[in-house]
């Protein structure tokens, strides 16, 4: 169990990172016909027409529906602010309504990962129509938390089993991913209690647990060959280390080189906050994909 020093700490992290107001986007476009299959997308606020690398950003809140893009609407403008293209996507997450007096439940099976695929698939038309200053030659997905599981996801379905319904034939034409501090390693997170029983129910509970890991772990989806780095605050106690620890050590398993980023005295919500020192260690990680 976490300390109380770090317990407030964690809290105030928070507490900085959702300080600030939400930034309203260039353009909004659906890549679906409900409400949540949405971009978001912010021009470079450099200047000049020159084609900018593409960051496609998916939000965390551990799958859970009160949890929505808005409050990652900051970041994304940081990312713009350094010059990047961003696609800021949402997808259905889980139900608003309790579980047994639990709270919100976790993602829905499939419709989460239906909307990411959707999402990524539909997203080069799109990015033509509404952001052409984006070169998606130079994408990079990167996500915060579950999100972050979602940005690696995206980035192996060309290595789901044979028949699932999101499975593509070649690799995304990714320069790589940045996740940041991902349920990267549903098993392990599990295990952990990482948010409350959230990958159990993502997967839709117990007895399908174990048959949809394949389709869904990013652990279990290696190697990918596409240049992955992960960044990880010591002090997270949200996301523990130990998961981001788990996936590298499959990935190694695997044949696979995984950078991983530890940043010291930081915990969970630094990563995505923009007046943070931490966030920007994350805009240089995806500039050094990217650019």
């Amino acid at each position: 169990m976490p300390d109380d020093a770090a317990v407030a700490r964690d809290a105030a992290e928070a507490d900085a990172a959702f300080s600030h107001p939400a930034v309203t986007p260039d353009a909004t476009a659906a890549y679906g016909e409900h409400a949540d299959q949405v971009i978001d997308f912010y021009a470079p606020r450099t200047g000049g027409d020159a084609p900018a690398p593409l960051v496609v950003v998916l939000h965390g809140g551990a799958w859970r529906a009160p949890y929505d893009r808005l409050h990652i609407t900051p970041f994304a403008d940081f990312l713009a602010r350094r010059g990047f293209a961003v696609a800021n996507v949402e997808y259905r997450r889980g139900s608003s309504i309790p579980a047994q007096g639990a709270g919100p439940v976790a993602g829905r099976w499939p419709e989460t990962f239906d909307d990411v695929a959707a999402a990524f698939d539909a997203l080069p038309g799109l990015v033509r129509e509404h952001l052409p200053t984006a070169d998606t030659r130079r994408t990079v997905a990167t996500g915060h938390s579950a999100g972050g599981h979602l940005a690696l996801w995206a980035a192996a379905r060309h290595v789901l089993p044979e028949g699932s319904p999101w499975r593509v034939a070649r690799p995304v034409p990714f320069r790589g991913v940045v996740a940041l501090a991902p349920l990267a390693d549903l098993r392990t997170a599990q295990e952990l209690g990482v948010c409350s029983d959230a990958p159990l129910q993502l997967l839709g509970g117990r007895e399908k647990f174990e048959e949809r890991l394949p389709h869904a772990d990013p652990a279990a989806l290696l190697p990918t060959g596409i240049a992955t780095t992960v960044v990880q605050g010591r002090g997270d106690i949200v996301v523990p280390q130990a998961v981001a620890d788990a996936y590298a050590d499959a990935a190694a398993k695997a044949g696979e080189v995984v950078g991983v980023t530890l940043l010291e005295d930081v915990g969970h919500f630094p990563l995505i906050d923009p007046a943070a020192d931490a966030c920007a260690v994350v805009a240089e990680e995806i500039a050094q994909l990217a650019f």
